[in-house]
Parts: C-alpha cells; sequence; structure tokens
C-alpha cells in the first residue's frame, strides 16, 4: 500500500488590509512552500471564526484590527496554534518575543526577518506543542491596546504603485496632498528622484499618525515634511508658498497656518 504524502502545514492570515494580507501571502509561499494558507480573515472576529471552522497550526495575526484586535483573538485561540504577531509597531512585538512565548514580524515584513521565523515554525509545528502565551502577557498588551499605547508615529505607508505594493518610508515623503478621494505621496523614489502614489486614507487620518515634529499642515489640504523644505517666500493676503529641496513643485501655505513661519 501506498504510504500517504506528509500533512501539509497550515496557517492562517488576519490583517484589514486587504493588500498586506496578499503581500504575506506571496512571501510566505517563496519562503515555505510547503505552507498552505487556510485562511484569510479581515478582523479579530473573523480569524476566531476562522480558526475554529479550519484549525490550522499557524495563526499570523495583526496586532491593530478593528473590533476585536489580534491580541484578543490570540487570546481566544490560546494554545492550540502557534501565534505569530505581525504588527507595525516594534513595542508590542518586542514585549512578546522577550518573553520567549510568542514569534512576531514587523511590517514593512522583510524577507530575511521571514526566513528566521519561518525556520523556527518549522522545527515548532508537528514536533512540539504551540507555546503557552500566558493569559498575564496577553492581558497586558490588550490592556495597552485599549490605551492607545501603540505609537502615533507612522513609519512606512503602503501605496499601490502600478501592479506593485510600494512600502514607503516616511522619512522619504516630501509632502502630502489631499486629491478628491485620494491622498498624493510625494516622496524620494529609487536614487532620490522625486515619485508619487495615490491612497485611499484621507488626509485627515494621516496627519494624527505622522510625526507634528517633522511633519505640518500648511493648507487644508497640504501636510509637508520640514525637512524637504528649501525656502519659503511671503505672498499677498498674508498667505506664503513652499519651495522644496529638489521639487518642481510649488506648495501653498494658507493664512491659518502662517505663524509656522513666523520667523520670515
Amino acid at each position: 500500500m501506498t504510504p500517504s504524502p506528509p500533512r501539509r502545514p497550515t496557517a492562517l492570515i488576519a490583517d484589514d488590509e486587504p493588500l498586506l494580507r496578499e503581500e504575506l501571502t506571496r512571501l510566505l509561499a517563496l519562503a515555505w512552500p510547503e505552507l498552505q494558507i487556510v485562511a484569510q480573515a479581515r478582523n479579530g472576529r473573523e480569524a476566531v471564526e476562522m480558526y475554529e471552522a479550519q484549525q490550522p497550526d499557524i495563526c499570523f495575526l495583526d496586532v491593530h484590527m478593528p473590533g476585536l484586535s489580534g491580541v484578543e483573538a490570540a487570546r481566544e485561540i490560546g494554545r492550540r496554534a502557534h501565534l505569530v504577531f505581525v504588527t507595525a509597531f516594534d513595542q508590542y512585538a518586542l514585549k512578546a518575543f522577550e518573553h520567549g512565548v510568542l514569534d512576531y514580524l514587523v511590517k514593512p515584513v522583510e524577507p530575511a526577518r521571514l526566513a528566521d521565523t519561518v525556520a523556527r515554525l518549522q522545527e515548532r509545528v508537528g514536533t512540539a506543542q504551540p507555546a503557552q502565551a500566558t493569559e498575564a502577557l496577553l492581558q497586558q498588551l490588550a490592556v495597552q491596546l485599549q490605551r492607545g499605547a501603540a505609537p502615533a508615529h507612522l513609519r512606512w505607508i503602503r501605496a499601490m504603485v502600478g501592479q506593485t505594493v510600494k512600502m514607503i518610508a516616511v522619512d522619504e515623503i516630501d509632502f502630502l496632498r489631499s486629491d478628491e478621494k485620494y491622498t498624493l505621496i510625494a516622496w524620494r523614489g529609487d536614487g532620490g528622484k522625486p515619485a508619487e502614489a495615490l491612497i485611499r486614507t484621507p488626509l485627515r487620518e494621516l496627519l494624527g499618525q505622522l510625526d507634528d515634529t517633522q511633519f505640518a499642515q500648511v493648507h487644508r489640504s497640504v501636510v509637508v515634511n520640514l525637512r524637504a523644505i528649501s525656502h519659503v517666500t511671503r505672498g499677498l493676503n498674508e498667505t506664503a508658498d513652499i519651495y522644496l529641496k529638489g521639487r518642481s513643485e510649488v506648495l501653498p501655505v494658507s493664512r491659518s497656518y502662517l505663524h509656522l513661519f513666523k520667523q520670515m
């Protein structure tokens, strides 16, 4: 009798951003071809429901999701699966990892870091019980989430450039401008060349996540990276114009924000 082929390990991915789920799926296919992604959830509640239906070996859980967070989902799944937190905020990942009970990936997921995680998971799956994440640790992380303990400052913005998901480093952004239903991101691409992309996240939502010592709103539809400014000239009627280093665009400063440049 021909022996049946070995069972493929299975995984669930939970992230409220479809592009991020697709990107992690793609990276996992390269790093671990044998791994079968059996479910993709949009939030923590879906993750728990899909886990109960599919019983995957591994759960990749985004820390921040609407409704039930990844941490809260992890508390419900418990020891029944190997848990990996996926987060844009190092502080959550490092707290869990320092206890030696959870693995983590920091967005944007880097192939080398993913390869390390995959290697650990391959050793654990099928040969050991999932690591026991203590209830106290998960409770601590859940409380931090409720208190808004996550750092407010974005490090990366994801945008579709053609058919590619581009991870734009916030430090490389020159300015952001509201463009009807979209936000225009203007940054320095390969070789420092000016580049642009549109994202659906409203400018007002992004503004609250940017470092206000580096980025300033200068018009109701414009936010500028102060480090990208070459010089500012005053205009008529208490307005001004911002000129940028290495870019041809001239950004308006409305009267309400002229005080930011009162030293002129």
